[in-house]
């Protein structure tokens, strides 16, 4: 494909949002995430809208914010992680909100920073990934199926598999859900139902499955929570529910399931964790605890909303 201005994806299925604001998908579809209005599998791209800004692909759905600041979304809706206050399967994009500025979303869970720097959630919460009790009337629920506000002087978010993390305006790091790792590096494997302060000065946070990165505005790199295949880069396979310091002078970093890459100021690519397909890119199929050297001349990017 030709024109691409950002992509999303998620192991089964793929999207990508064209320099004309066009979004295509293709992939696994049982669920409608593709969003082209069925559930049949497509093995080349096909277009879902126009004036479309940035695109996030989830577990088995998806959200996408157009170029005016709407939120749409499509895909498996059963617990709610639509936000269109339904449990319906939806095949093709429904609105949700106005004023969108990024996205972000769990296995059945969303988020949304609005413009204002308010952060919303909605999805599924049975171990607090919406940092919030969620009620109807008077009855405790697992679920919101309508997005509800959790804070403000939000800046960036990233969802893990059941957990969540926002950085606040001020740099500091905020984590709430699933712990049973220590993946929200609070010093202890207690799920937290409300937000937990992490760390300060924070420039960005990535959440994988189990594990957590998160760059500080001095360069450093810190990771913590699942280690078995040594995503942490510390050089252990101890889980570890306190940041531990990985390496410096990084400028962006993500994990992706039990894969852990960084960007250096010199432009060189780092990754470490699980490798048995080869994941590191590193010539092996052995797992790495330390950070090896894959490639050099790797450049950011352009920023796009929400990513």
């Amino acid at each position: 494909m030709d024109d691409v201005a950002s992509v999303s994806a998620n192991g089964l299925y793929s999207m990508a949002v064209k320099t004309d604001g066009s979004l295509w998908a293709w992939g696994l579809n049982e669920y409608g995430q593709l969003g082209d209005g069925t559930t049949t599998e497509h093995s080349t791209p096909v277009k879902i809208m126009d004036d479309v800004a940035t695109v996030y692909a989830g577990n088995i759905h998806a959200l996408a914010i157009k170029k005016d600041g709407s939120l749409w979304a499509w895909g498996n809706n059963g617990t709610g992680q639509l936000g269109d206050g339904t449990h319906t399967n939806s095949p093709s994009p429904v609105k949700i909100m106005d004023g969108v500025a990024a996205v972000s979303a769990g296995l059945g869970f969303s988020m949304a920073i609005k413009t204002d720097g308010s952060l919303w959630v909605w999805g599924y919460n049975n171990i607090g990934q919406l940092g919030q009790v969620t009620k109807i009337g008077k009855i405790t629920t697992d679920f919101s199926s309508t997005p509800i506000k959790l804070m403000d002087d939000v800046a960036m978010i990233s969802a893990g598999n059941d957990y969540s993390f926002a950085i606040k305006t001020d740099g500091s790091l905020w984590a709430w859900g699933d712990n049973s790792h220590g993946q929200l590096g609070d010093s202890t494997i207690i799920n937290r139902s409300s937000p937990v302060k992490v760390m300060d000065d924070v420039a960005s946070v990535s959440a994988g499955a189990t594990n957590s990165l998160a760059v500080k505005n001095d360069g450093t790199l810190w990771a913590w929570g699942y280690n078995h295949d040594g995503e942490l880069g510390n050089g252990t396979t101890n889980d570890s529910s306190t940041p531990v310091k990985v390496m410096d002078n990084v400028i962006a970093a993500s994990t992706g399931g039990y894969v852990c890459l960084a960007l250096k100021t010199d432009n060189s690519l780092w990754a470490w964790g699980t490798n048995d397909e080869g994941q590191l890119g590193n010539g092996t199929t052995k797992n790495s605890s330390i950070p090896v050297k894959v490639l050099d001349g790797v450049m950011l990017p352009p920023k796009t909303p929400g990513k």
